[in-house]
């Protein structure tokens, strides 16, 4: 018989790394949530006619390749 009781740990796990869009010639700093599978992407030099810096998507970090990973 135990005392203490069983706690649920809950952990975020978070990737850095750096990517490109090619279309719009702008890096990225992207921080990839592994629990929900999205991506915050933030410019890494923000534009001043850009709609949005910072934008959050749907992202399976398996399926793409990436500049550098930190």
């Amino acid at each position: 018989m135990s005392l203490v009781p069983a706690v649920k740990k809950e952990e975020i796990s978070a990737k850095n790394f750096i990517d490109w869009d090619k279309c719009r010639n702008i890096f990225y700093n992207n921080i990839y949530l592994d629990n929900w599978k999205i991506v915050i992407k933030m410019p890494l030099i923000p534009d001043d006619v850009s709609e949005g810096d910072i934008k959050i998507k749907k992202f399976d970090l398996e399926k793409y390749t990436y500049l550098c990973g930190y």
